[in-house]
């Protein structure tokens, strides 16, 4: 039993990880393709459509799948997908701000309402959240690009506003109409990006006790897991013990 456990165990885990990176293929697909209707499709004419495609690039998306995603984009097969922004909050009163991608809005809206319902949170009104927020260009890096001196000289150079790096990676923010500038001139110093896009940056952190911050994973969770839900932002601030860190 012990061992047939521990194999349905795996078989879990690698069955989560496919489901995750399917996603990932999927959001990444649905980039380009909304990048290629907004403009032209040619990454050289199209700053939105070059750093979607460089994102996929970088999380080896096939190049079947990205020619396709914008030969959908040009088409008008999106026509009826919309991108809507929904805020709310969770449990300790943790701003949350979720991006969807949807053909069903009534759908999207409903699903999101109803996973605030069941884990503790409630959704709020347009705005009511994302003045606790930041909208900014955020360009990531693998540790491998360089000590932290050398990506901020660069990120300095590029023109950046901020960089926070730790042992997982470096992260440069940007204003958000510089995004493309900055990371055209960060490849150039730094080599390929392994994302650039636009997020929601908390402009100060929401700390939460043990018993919120154990429902609050659960909301975020399964907001993450919607289909529609492309991005999921908190300004939740957790101690090391409630991330799971080690406790020296």
């Amino acid at each position: 039993m012990a061992g047939h456990s521990k194999f349905k165990n795996i078989q879990f885990r690698k069955g989560k990880q496919d489901k995750l990176r399917s996603k990932l293929f999927s959001k990444l697909s649905r980039d380009i393709t909304l990048a290629a209707k907004s403009g032209v499709p040619d990454v050289n004419s199209n700053a939105r459509l070059r750093l979607a495609v460089a994102n996929a690039r970088a999380e080896s998306v096939p190049r079947d799948n990205i020619e396709r995603a914008i030969k959908k984009g040009v088409s008008g097969e999106t026509d009826n997908v919309e991108e809507i922004r929904y805020e709310g909050f969770g449990p300790g009163g943790v701003g949350i701000i979720i991006e969807v991608l949807t053909d069903n809005r009534n759908r999207a809206a409903a699903n999101v309402r109803t996973i605030f319902g069941k884990n503790g949170g409630n959704m709020g009104e347009s705005g009511s959240v994302a003045f606790m927020f930041d909208r900014l260009g955020q360009i990531t890096y693998p540790p491998a690009a360089g000590s932290e001196d050398k990506v901020m000289e660069a990120a300095i150079e590029a023109g950046a506003e901020d960089v926070a790096s730790d042992a997982e990676s470096h992260l440069i923010f940007t204003a958000y109409e510089d995004l493309s500038e900055v990371a055209g001139a960060l490849e150039t110093a730094l080599g390929a990006a392994k994302s650039t896009t636009h997020v929601w940056r908390p402009k100060t952190g929401t700390p939460v006790s043990d018993d919120d911050a154990a429902g609050l994973m659960k909301l975020l969770d399964a907001l993450d897991d919607d289909d529609d839900v492309s991005n999921v932002y908190s300004n939740v601030e957790l101690t090391d013990e409630q991330a799971g860190g080690d406790e020296d």
